[in-house]
């Protein structure tokens, strides 16, 4: 038995959600309409991470990708999503499938306790870029990642930075910096 979630931050990148949970396969690129995304969830290491924020502007709407992961592994995703402590998982969030145009619900998580000041570190927002980039997602949607105020992380021991650069590296993402730039 599986279920099907909608990624819009790191999660997209296909190696990234795989390391989470194994299972995870690409079905399309979807859509959560009358919602924005910011990077003001606070991360355990202090930084700004994705979440969706409701918004009444009429073409407010975030892209993302629907993937189908065994039910088994859920437990694994709300573990690496801190689910009840930082997002809170939705189990019914309304998305349109991008190859369907159906509306249809899925599992996602939003932040419980938005932050609007926070910022993301570099490797964090490459992830998310990638992603997008990866899945062909409308180039605006790039753009406005890539005009995202972003903090260079120094610290290169950081197991969070290791682990993204390393999911980066396996789609061939080997300079995330200038992917930042639009360079990659």
């Amino acid at each position: 038995m599986s279920f099907v979630y909608f990624a819009y931050g790191s999660n997209m990148l296909p190696a990234r959600l795989q390391a989470r949970c194994s299972t995870a396969r690409v079905i399309s690129t979807a859509t959560a309409q009358s919602f924005g995304m910011e990077f003001s969830k606070q991360g355990k290491d202090g930084s700004g991470k994705a979440t969706l924020v409701r918004s009444d502007l009429p073409d407010a709407a975030t892209p993302g990708v629907l993937f189908e992961i065994e039910r088994s592994e859920l437990h694994l995703l709300d573990t690496a999503e801190s689910a009840g402590y930082g997002y809170d998982r939705l189990d019914d969030f309304p998305v349109t499938n991008n190859s369907t145009g159906e509306t249809a619900p899925a599992t996602t998580y939003i932040a419980c306790a938005p932050v609007p000041e926070l910022i993301p570190f570099d490797w964090y927002l490459a992830l998310v870029l990638a992603g997008s980039h990866y899945h062909s997602l409308p180039q605006e949607h790039n753009d406005r990642l890539r005009s995202i105020r972003h903090v260079v992380d120094t610290d290169h021991s950081r197991e969070g930075r290791i682990e993204a650069l390393r999911a980066l590296s396996q789609h061939r993402y080997d300079d995330h910096l200038s992917l930042l730039r639009g360079q990659s």
